[in-house]
């Protein structure tokens, strides 16, 4: 078994690698892991982490090793680390949230669970479903919309001293909310044809203050729980299994905001297809063992 640090110095708010670095060698030893099983490198460049992962994968695969990596960063860091060991059966990733944007985290479990270096090395590893996108892999989300505009918009206010995530993240909503909202979009979900003024997934007309609350929820995951929408999202939301799922808008104003785990760009299109268990990642121990017994219920309820 070979062990990867993939530390980003340029995620977050500052650089999280000098005190990281210690931390990381000694959980190593406190799990009795071999000094020359573990490797830790720095990023340098956009794209690096999808060349560094990519390399030891291969480099593992001929040594006939499985290879467990984790990246100290955001969704992206983590992202490029996925799309880099496409296709190599023997390894696995994780993800240390140093970076801005961590909705990894917040799908699979808590901060605390995530930065705890001891429970990652004695968690484990599951597969996931990815969606390919036309802006590449996404393992958590991908939108378009206000949602989209708002993550667009939080660099320019990240500039501002003491201007952090979450009040990065509140000046984009703000300014958003102040501009043109809403736009005209046509859907294919799998063949299903739907074109609707929409906001996001938000269908109806609603003020200003209602939809800067139904924000609020979207980004606690407060609209969706056990597989179905919230009774108090439901006015709000139109909900598909889905897929494969493609969208344009058709208002005749120019490019639509998209997302994939962070990475945002203007796009006439945007194409999502579902890869069922494509995916293999790593998870700290409590957040391993709920899941496990999440898609063990799941299974059992199924097969009842």
């Amino acid at each position: 078994m070979r062990y990867l640090f993939i530390l980003n110095p340029a995620a977050g708010k500052q650089d999280c690698t000098v005190q990281l670095i210690p931390q990381l060698q000694q959980a190593a030893v406190r799990a009795g892991i071999p000094v020359d099983a573990v490797a830790t490198c720095k990023t340098e460049y956009a794209g690096h982490a999808k060349a560094l992962a990519r390399a030891a994968a291969e480099e593992a695969a001929k040594a006939g090793e499985q290879l467990h990596i984790w990246t100290a960063g955001g969704d992206g860091t983590l992202v490029e680390a996925l799309t880099g060991v496409q296709g190599f059966a023997n390894a696995a990733v994780g993800c240390l949230p140093y970076g801005s944007g961590n909705d990894f985290l917040r799908t699979y479990g808590t901060r605390e669970e995530f930065t705890d270096l001891d429970a990652q090395l004695a968690g484990g590893e599951v597969t996931i479903d990815t969606m390919q996108t036309n802006l590449g892999l996404s393992a958590t989300i991908c939108a378009a919309g206000l949602d989209a505009q708002v993550a667009y918009g939080i660099p320019k206010f990240r500039r501002i001293p003491l201007c952090g995530g979450e009040m990065a993240y509140a000046l984009s909503i703000v300014e958003q909310l102040c501009g043109q909202i809403g736009r005209k979009i046509e859907y294919d979900i799998d063949g299903e044809k739907l074109t609707v003024d929409c906001l996001m997934m938000i269908v109806r007309k609603v003020g200003r203050l209602t939809i800067a609350k139904l924000l609020g929820m979207y980004k606690r995951g407060g609209h969706f729980v056990h597989g179905q929408l919230t009774e108090q999202a439901k006015p709000y939301f139109i909900y598909r299994r889905a897929k494969q799922v493609t969208l344009r808008p058709v208002d005749g104003r120019g490019p639509i905001v998209a997302t994939a785990d962070g990475e945002c760009a203007p796009c006439d299109r945007v194409e999502i297809a579902l890869h069922p268990q494509s995916a293999r990642i790593l998870l700290p121990k409590a957040a391993y063992e709920r899941f496990c017994a999440q898609r063990e219920n799941a299974a059992s309820a199924v097969t009842r």
